[in-house]
């Protein structure tokens, strides 16, 4: 089984580089009406690393996995992450999800594989778990990982 922290801490290591190469301009072109540029993608991830941190660490002191969600267009609209400076973007996500790395990697065992019965993952995860199906923190912290690569790939895609 992956450990999560430290892949996080590869996916970062392997990242930050890429995303200081590019160009600031075109990081905040939008593909389209409605879409996130790729510094709106960043801030959304910005927003999912604090989300998820508190979430992670409540997680290790209750027995459910029930967590208030959040408006995502919403926090990215309201932080202005369109007029951030991109340098500062990506090293404010690459130092959250290092300190979110360390959280997943300090988990105790017993914790992170504990089931817990009552969870909202299928309206808080990225790949939602049904209600009824016992969840774990170690499925949880990889969700947020996969979430993570899923946005991290867009990101080229936008600037081709």
């Amino acid at each position: 089984m992956p450990d999560c922290g430290s892949e996080l801490i590869e996916i970062i290591e392997r990242t930050v580089p890429q995303l200081v190469a590019l160009d600031a301009a075109s990081t905040v072109h939008r593909p389209a009406p409605g879409k996130w540029s790729p510094a709106e993608i960043l801030g959304h991830l910005i927003d999912s690393a604090s989300n998820n941190h508190q979430r992670f660490v409540r997680a290790q002191f209750q027995d459910s996995l029930v967590f208030p969600g959040y408006a995502q267009d919403d926090w990215v609209a309201a932080q202005r992450y369109q007029d951030a400076p991109w340098p500062e973007l990506v090293h404010l996500w690459a130092l959250l999800n290092r300190h979110l790395a360390r959280v997943m990697m300090g988990a105790p065992d017993a914790v992170r594989m504990r089931e817990r019965k009552e969870h909202n993952l299928e309206q808080i995860a990225f790949r939602p778990l049904p209600p009824g199906q016992p969840a774990t923190l170690d499925w949880f912290m990889g969700d947020y990982v996969a979430h993570l690569r899923h946005h991290l790939r867009q990101i080229p895609t936008l600037l081709s």
